[in-house]
This record gives C-alpha cells, structure tokens and sequence, in this order.
C-alpha cells in the first residue's frame, strides 16, 4: 500500500469513519503518484496550457490541436517503463496499447507511433541487448498488427538506464472537429458502457508498482502488476469505437488504463460534478472466483467505457457484436457525488468521487545538491579518429535496426520516413504534420534548467528543420524518488526551463505524463524530460537534411559557443559525463528558428535544398550526417564559422550550443538567402565530391558510412 499516514488521516476526516478494504485499495490507487500526480502537479501548474491553434490543454486522455479548419489532431505521451523493465515484450505493447485508447477516447483516429527509449550499455551487457531488443518488439507486433505506423523516436544507452529501461510513446490521431469527444459523464441517467476485452486478474496494482522503486526481486514479485496486451482485439476494438461515435450522440469516453475501472468511473463522473453507480455483477470477467477488490483494480487492457443515453445501447451493442467484442451496461451516472458499488444489489463502497478522482498534492521538500564542479582534462585525439569514434557510437549511429521492424508507411500517410529530423506526415492536399521526440538527460542531469529548456528546443529545431511551424509540445517526464528532496529540485528546475522555452515560442504542452520512481536500489536514472513537439505545414514548405547538389553552398545559422560539457564526444571519445550543459539563449534560439522558417517560407523557387540542426556531436556530426544520407561530399572551412571568441578545433566542431541549423542553397542564390538572415551566420563551404574535408579533417562518404551503419545491427546479431 501506497498511502501515507498523512493521507490516511485526511481520508478518516472526509469519510468521517474507517475505510473497508475495498475502499481502502480504490484510494490506494488513486492517491498513487501514478494517478494523482501529488508530488509533480504543483510544479506542473507553471506549464503554459493555451495558445492560438490549442483545442483542449491537460486534463483528458490526450491534449487537442487544431491544424486546418476541420480537422484537429489529439496527442498524448504515456510511460511505461516499470513494466518494461519485467516484461519488456509485453510491457512495452501495452504501452502502446494504452496510448492508443488515449488517442481514441478523444474520438481520433491514430495516424502515428512515435517512441523515445532508453536502455543499458548493450556494448557491454546483455540484459541491456535482451531488453532493448524485446521493447522494440513489442512496439513492433503491437503498432504493426493494429495498423497504425511507427514513424520516428529516439535511442539512447547509458549506465544510468541498465537497470531502469524507460519506454516512452506518442501517438497522434485525426479528428474531424465536430466529432470530439471527451471525458465527461455531463448527464444523470445516463449508463456507463463497458466494452472491448473481458476483465481479469493482470495488472492489479500497477500504477502502485509504477509509484515505487524497483528493487532486485521485482522480476518475480511484480510481475503480476504487468497487464496483458491483445492487439488483435484492440483491433476490434478500435473499428467499434469508431462507429459508435460516428452512429451515435456519444456524451463521452474514456479508456480503462492505470486504475482500471475506478480510475475510469471516478474521473468520468467527477469531471462533470456527478456521481456514479457500478453493479460488479454486470461486469464480464475472464476468471472465476474474482473479489471485488480484483474488478475494482484490474488493468486488463482492451478496454472502454463511453457514457450513453440509455435509448442508445441496443444500437451500441449490436455494434460491438458485429465486432466480435464482448459489452455491458454495468453502471449509471447519478446527480449525487459518489462513486457507490453494489455486489448482488448490496453496496459494498461508498467513496466521494472527488475523494477519488482530485487527491491532494504533497508539499514535499525541495533541496539543490551541492555540485561536484571538478572536471577532468583531457587531451584532445586527431579529428578523423575521434569523429569516427563518435559516429560509432551506438547513441549517434544509424537506428536503421530499430525503424526497419516497424511498417512506418501503413496508412500511406508518410512524407518522411524514418532517420531524419522529424517523422512528416500528409493530412490532406495541402497540410502536412511533423512530429519528434528528444530528449537529453545528461545536459539534464548536469544543468537541469537547461537540459530541460534544451530537450524543448532541439524538438522545436527538429520541426523547423523539416520547415514547419511549431504549434504545441507534449511531454513524458522520467525522474527518480521525489521522496528525495534533491530529486524534486531537479524535477522543478527542469520544468522551468521548459516552461520558459514553451512560452517564448507560444508552443503550450498540452498532454503528458510524469514517471517517478526510477530507481533501483539507490541507482537513479540520468533524468529525462522526453518531449514532443507537434508541427504544422504546408506540403511543399518541407525540407529534408540530406545533401541534394554537387557546388551547392552551406550556410550555418547560429553562434557556436565553448560548450562540450554533457556532449557526446566527452561520453563516446573520454567516456565522462562533465562540466555544464550548453547554455540555452532561448532568444537566440527563437530568433534563429524563424530565420529558417522565414526563409523556406519565402523559398518559392525551392534554393533551399538542405535543412539539418545541429545537436549531438555537434557540427561535425550534422555534417556527417548529411553527407552519408545524400551520398556527397563537402569541403569546409572551419575558420568562418561564427563563433565566440577562440575555440580549439575540437570544442568548435564537437560543441554541442543550441539554436544552430545547417542549410544548403543553390549557388546562384547564396547572396540573396545570406542578406536575408538577420542572425549571425555565415557560408562555411559546399557540396563537393566524396569525401568530407576540411583544413583538419579527409574522410571518405565510405568510411563515414561505414562508421555509422550497422553498428546496432553488430551488437544485436
């Protein structure tokens, strides 16, 4: 059990009386940190909520954008990293299963799958290989047999994670904006209706498993708290959804995720200030012999309850048995404002639906650490090894192992596929959406404020880089124990930093999640703010970042700083995590990112040929990186990038300063493009031959490829 003393004694004082065990395990799950957000939701307020093109902020099942004048986008970002770490096959499916339900609650469809992961070293252990490559399936089976594409995410590998893998997913759907649904039960009378998979005895007490540490026994202990994913009844149960709301006045909807039934009842009819009666009777079980408190808690997946006039239900369930699914009317909403549960018409809880629903928050201490500012020296190796050092490198090299499972082109909705800045897809003729994930936990670990307005503005720069319009931000925070007053300072700090980088592009966050309690016996994960960014465009504005013209110029937008603290050459060349994170100059950052989409926007003639960010591994790598996917070659002079003051060679091209794009023009339109930029910038070379150049660097497109492909696919073999 999950509740504090303290929560125990407020919970006396509103019943006026002592729980029973039933009551006593639907609050423990609706005060866990999963579900309640008590420690997290004070901080979370500072978020900005709303903006020009937001339908609807945090609070549902998933935040909803508009992107043309009829159709709307719903989004959410869900964790499911505890289980993950048991079953990694399974936890991660039901991830993806769950988010998907979060996309159709809101009456969407899902046009996409995005995921960010994190796993252990798998250069040098095998856990880490094994739940790197079971999570990767699971998202697999699961995206690819429910017909919804993977289109992009993010890898990375770090000691930090070995024994905390973090499975983060996106999904986004389309909607028509007057078939919105939400979460509500606005009308007494009207009867609660449960549909899709039959419920059992998998994930009971999940979200309390997701609100503590693992420890080394959790493998045996908690596997039962992992839920048991069905994507061929998800299937069904996804085409009923859709016909139900599309043949009936549907009053709302929501999806049986962490909490299971009470979860869903409570907060459906608390959110419109009503009560709600469930008869356990009526509730189609999978096993025998179920307690109450067993159908209270179940996490069996699969499942939704929409909220129906009762002249409606003949029509919604001949609906769900054409689907093959099974459906039960088990419950009403009343006008009082409890949630009452009868076994054989005797009421055996009785629970204030706000009591449930709308826990307190903890006013848990907030402490900085002391830091550790010693850094080591280091000596700096020749470019040509250290580059191929760093591309080597599992967190920069080629995720083609990864995309290359999932059917990322199902729904013939990819613009761009997988392995560049930002997934695009097509909406109508006209419209395209980008979306990305990234994350940096490092710059988040060493400067927290910074990691977490960083991870906001490299998914921004993502989404400008493919030449779109930044329009909203959803996110999946991954921290360690807030019981840990140090652990919360990092938690409040990141948010300030993206709470400042989301206001200055008027980008609000409209969904999330906040994982807690990633630990092991006192081993923490580095902390990870896993962002989405949602980004809005016209088709022919969309970039890609591979070099496309032999003598075309390359410009670089944006000032290079002496910042190689946190970056990928101190982990992959040094094998050292130090010094600060690079500094976010976030009015730097905004004014060069609408330089760049000033400039593609004004592109009528299409001289923009390349658009790439430079981020991880700095210059060098985004080079490298656009001259392996467009086969050509550059010759760079280093000595025009603009910078400050004097930089070794090494920290000028392997720093990792926000705010910087890369960008090639065709040769006739170089001047006009660079009397344009109204930020420091600056032609550093051009597309030229087979090999990347400069006055320090000669390295063959072959050597660069050879460095940068297949090095997952060495380690999984």
């Amino acid at each position: 059990m999950t509740l504090e003393n303290s929560e125990m004694e407020y919970i006396k004082g509103i019943l006026g009386r002592k729980m029973n065990p039933l009551e006593e395990g639907m609050l423990d799950v609706m005060f866990s940190e999963h579900c309640s957000y008590k420690s997290s939701r004070p901080i979370l307020k500072t978020f900005p909520t709303e903006g020009e093109n937001i339908i609807l902020g945090p609070g549902d099942d998933a935040g909803i954008v508009s992107i043309t004048d009829k159709l709307a986008l719903a989004v959410g970002m869900e964790s499911h990293n505890h289980p993950s770490a048991i079953e990694p096959y399974g936890g991660a499916g039901t991830g993806i299963g769950g988010i998907l339900r979060d996309i159709i609650s809101m009456g969407a469809k899902p046009i996409a799958l995005l995921d960010s992961i994190r796993f252990g070293p798998i250069d040098k252990d095998q856990k880490s290989r094994y739940l790197f490559e079971h999570v990767v399936k699971g998202i697999s089976d699961y995206g690819n047999r429910v017909g919804v594409p993977t289109v992009a995410g993010e890898v990375e590998f770090d000691e930090s994670f070995r024994t905390n893998p973090l499975v983060n997913v996106l999904c986004a759907g389309l909607v028509d904006k007057d078939k919105l649904v939400y979460g509500i039960a606005p009308n007494p009378g009207d009867v609660f209706f449960l549909m899709g998979g039959s419920t059992g005895r998998d994930g009971i007490h999940g979200v309390t498993f997701a609100s503590e540490e693992l420890t080394s026994d959790s493998e045996t202990e908690d596997r039962p708290a992992v839920q048991v994913g069905d994507p061929f009844t998800k299937k069904r149960v996804m085409e009923a959804s859709y016909e139900i709301i599309e043949k009936i006045n549907v009053s709302g909807v929501k999806d049986l995720g962490g909490g299971g039934l009470t979860c869903c009842i409570s907060e459906l009819a608390d959110s419109s200030n009503n009560g709600a009666i469930v008869d356990l009777n009526s509730i189609p079980l999978r096993e025998t012999g179920m307690t109450p408190y067993e159908i209270m808690l179940s996490e069996s997946q699969e499942r939704m309850v929409f909220v129906l006039n009762p002249d409606d239900v003949a029509k919604a369930k001949s609906i769900c048995d054409k689907h093959e699914i099974i459906s039960e009317v088990i419950g009403e909403v009343t006008d009082g404002d409890n949630m009452i549960i009868f076994d054989e018409n005797q009421e055996i809880a009785n629970l204030p639906t706000l009591l449930l629903a709308d826990p307190p928050s903890l006013n848990r201490e907030i402490k900085e650490p002391i830091k550790n500012d010693v850094c080591v020296k280091v000596n700096d190796p020749k470019l040509s090894e250290s580059l191929i050092k760093i591309l080597s490198s599992p967190n920069i090299a080629s995720k083609k192992w990864v995309y290359k499972q999932y059917d990322h082109e199902v729904q013939i909705r990819t613009v761009v596929k997988p392995g560049d800045d930002a997934a695009v897809l097509k909406v109508d003729e006209n419209t395209a959406v980008t979306l990305t994930a990234d994350s940096n936990p490092i710059y988040t670990k060493l400067s927290p404020y910074d990691g977490g307005a960083g991870s906001v503005a490299e998914a921004i720069r993502n989404v400008v880089s493919m030449g779109a319009t930044p329009y909203a931000i959803v996110d999946c925070l991954n921290f360690g124990n807030p019981e840990n007053p140090e652990i919360l300072w990092q938690f409040q700090e990141c948010i300030k930093g993206m709470s400042d980088m989301a206001s200055k592009f008027k980008s609000p966050v409209i969904s999330g999640n906040v994982s807690f309690y990633n630990e092991m016996e006192g081993v923490k994960i580095n902390p990870t703010p896993a962002v989405g960014v949602i980004g809005v465009e016209n088709l022919k504005n969309i970039r890609t970042m591979n070099f496309k013209n032999e003598n075309d110029k390359i410009i670089i937008i944006g000032k290079t700083y002496d910042e190689v603290g946190g970056s990928e050459y101190y982990r992959s060349v040094h094998n050292i995590e130090q010094g600060k994170a690079p500094k976010v100059r976030i009015d730097e950052e905004f004014d060069n990112a609408n330089a760049v989409l000033n400039l593609i926007k004004e592109d009528s003639n299409e001289f923009i040929t390349a658009v790439h960010d430079c981020s991880q591994g700095g210059i060098a790598v985004a080079l490298s990186e656009m001259a392996i996917s467009g086969e050509y070659g550059c010759e760079i002079d280093v000595s025009k990038i603009p910078k400050e003051d004097e930089l070794t060679i090494n920290n000028l091209i392997y720093s990792e300063s926000h705010g910087r794009y890369i960008i090639t023009v065709k040769p006739d339109a170089l001047n006009d493009i660079l009397s344009k930029i109204n930020v420091p910038c600056s032609c550093i070379g051009e597309v030229k031959g087979k090999s990347l150049i400069s006055a320090d660097i000669n390295i063959s497109i072959k050597k660069l490829n050879d460095s940068y492909n297949g090095v997952i696919e060495q380690y999984m073999s």
